[in-house]
């Protein structure tokens, strides 16, 4: 991978939150148009026994309790066991990290403090002999969806040994998110180099997560699953923990928060080391069917140089401040632009950038002379300029398709970033 863009994905601290737009169930294979608010968040179910009663003491870290509310599923343990014994006899091994703010590190004084890097600090001290490569892939305010289409350049390249998967917080529309989630983890589990895959489900302060959902594609796989949010949400919503001890807004862990989480992780993956004489590990291949179509299984980011416009105009090839190595090939305009190309794909989404300066404008795009989907780029007042996705077709054909992106009727601004486009 370049080290430009792994120091970026490392560096980068912009505190974004992601914006619900949920959508309700349908049928498996039939892809949903309409979007719905997400459903409450689901009520802790547990007996009278274990309901916690005792304040938390964080200068104690995690308590068994916690612990074993968090293990979802132990999971499949070969992958994990692989990596360690390739650690264990001096080889070099790649850990890596893919999700939202809270993998990125938001909140947390300081990088080192974040459980990304707790992770990363797990395996340089317990296996001293190896040298252990780290990527971090978490970015603010981008949920599966985007990731799935990102990750093999700014985390596979990279071939990982093994990997955490964080998107539960960003992740907010159970339909598409479902498929996008799904076809991520089987990018990952899909790698030449055969990662180990952990699922981690996080939390906002009423409890609100996709975890559910994510659940069911780690059940599908028998993969471990670590849940902060069964650490945490059970004792705020019993007064033994103020949410305001582990994170300074309704989302992100502050340093106790990521040390929790920290700990989570480091007491599973003990669990593996000390079993790792009875872990048989010869076998790690991965060929479970695919839970849902996996609409995403061959996507990918495209950027302006890899466009060819049949008609263009006001649009620019240029870059951008807010990912500027992450995501530098850009359309750019700030007059009214107009773009027309032709592309031959299953699944087509934009991600382009929303902006506080009150220029961003409104542009509809059209796939074969039918409006699909419209690209609003205003943001005014907002907390900061980020990238959001938009996704405007879904099926399971591949077809020829001929797209046009124009400014949208009675849209006075004009301004448009169009950081990628998102194709399977």
């Amino acid at each position: 991978m370049n080290k430009k863009i792994i120091a970026a994905l490392c560096a980068l601290t912009i505190c974004l939150s992601a914006a619900a737009c949920g959508q309700t169930d349908s049928a498996e294979d039939a892809p949903a148009e309409t979007t719905a608010a997400q459903s409450a968040p689901a009520p802790v179910t547990m007996t009278t026994e274990a309901v916690p009663t005792e304040p938390v003491d964080l200068s104690k870290g995690l308590t068994d309790a916690m612990y074993e509310r968090a293990v979802v599923s132990e999971g499949n343990k070969a992958r994990l066991a692989k990596a360690m014994k390739k650690a264990a006899n001096g080889e070099d091994i790649t850990v890596g990290v893919i999700g939202g703010s809270i993998t990125q590190g938001s909140s947390a004084t300081d990088h080192n403090n974040c459980y990304a890097e707790l992770f990363h600090k797990y395996w340089v001290e317990k296996f001293p002999q190896s040298n252990v490569n780290f990527v971090n892939a978490g970015i603010g305010g981008t949920n599966s969806y985007l990731g799935v289409h990102r990750v093999d350049t700014q985390l596979l390249d990279s071939k990982p040994d093994a990997v955490i998967v964080e998107f539960s917080v960003n992740d907010t529309d159970k339909l598409m998110n479902k498929y996008s989630y799904d076809s991520l983890v089987r990018k990952i589990l899909n790698c030449d180099s055969q990662p180990a895959v952990m699922l981690l489900f996080t939390t906002q302060e009423d409890g609100t997560s996709l975890w559910e959902t994510h659940k069911e594609i780690g059940a599908a796989y028998d993969l471990p699953m670590l849940s902060y949010r069964a650490v945490v949400y059970p004792e705020v919503s019993a007064g033994t923990l103020d949410w305001k001890d582990i994170s300074p807004d309704n989302i992100h862990p502050n340093d106790e928060g990521h040390k929790l989480i920290g700990q989570l992780v480091s007491r599973y993956l003990d669990s593996v080391y000390d079993d790792l004489d009875n872990i048989d590990d010869s076998s790690v291949a991965f060929d479970t069917p695919a839970y849902t179509a996996d609409y995403y299984k061959e996507a990918k980011m495209l950027g302006a140089s890899d466009i060819t416009p049949q008609e263009i105009s006001g649009f620019e090839q240029g870059g951008n401040s807010v990912y500027p190595e992450l995501f530098p090939d850009n359309f750019v305009t700030e007059g009214e632009g107009y773009l027309k190309f032709e592309t031959e794909c299953k699944c087509l989404g934009f991600f382009y950038l929303k902006k506080v300066d009150g220029k961003g404008g409104k542009y509809d795009v059209y796939v074969d002379g039918e409006r699909k989907g419209t690209l609003d780029a205003d943001f005014k007042g907002g907390w900061g300029n980020y990238g959001e996705t938009q996704q405007i077709l879904i099926s399971k054909d591949s077809e020829k398709h001929t797209v046009e992106i124009k400014l949208a009727e009675g849209s006075t601004n004009t301004s448009l970033t169009i950081l990628g486009i998102m194709e399977s």
